[in-house]
């Protein structure tokens, strides 16, 4: 049974999941291209994580960033490739969805690469209904991005 909670950046199995995440976008696209947030910077990033549980590991992250007081972010998606498949992605959006709606937001965004390499996430997203966007909030047009956004109001 996969468990999805609140977690700290700096525990181990987390801060595994963020290299892998940071490591797997400078893979995959430039420098400049990447809004990938690093271990360090999670503190003063307003960034609430989520992390998915499997067996004791945690095998999955995302996060949630205001924006405003009425928009989000979701932020910092990865799921490890031994635990895709599986619903851990799913459950991972769904408590970032879950707890947007809990502090009144009405939209959720987010930024993910245009190449291959980003298409099961892109397609998870549109699964949920996200649907493509201008950028928002400091995001600015860049060919290797697309944005995405859902309303979440009630």
């Amino acid at each position: 049974m996969i468990k999805v909670d609140h977690v700290d950046p700096n525990d181990p199995q987390v801060s595994r999941i963020i290299a892998a995440h940071v490591a797997y976008g400078d893979a995959h696209y430039p420098t400049e291209s990447n809004h990938h947030i690093y271990l360090e910077e999670y503190a003063g990033s307003g960034v609430q994580l989520f992390g998915a549980w499997l067996d004791g590991s945690c095998v999955g992250i995302a996060g949630l960033k205001s924006v405003t007081n009425r928009h989000g972010e979701l932020k910092s998606m990865h799921v490890l490739k031994q635990a895709r498949g599986h619903g851990v992605g799913t459950l991972l959006i769904n408590a970032v969805i879950n707890e947007a709606s809990k502090r009144g937001l009405e939209r959720l965004s987010l930024e993910t690469g245009s190449r291959k390499a980003s298409d099961a996430a892109r397609l998870i997203y549109e699964k949920f209904g996200f649907e493509y966007c201008a950028p928002f909030d400091d995001y600015y047009e860049d060919p290797e991005s697309v944005f995405m956004t859902l309303s979440i109001s009630a």
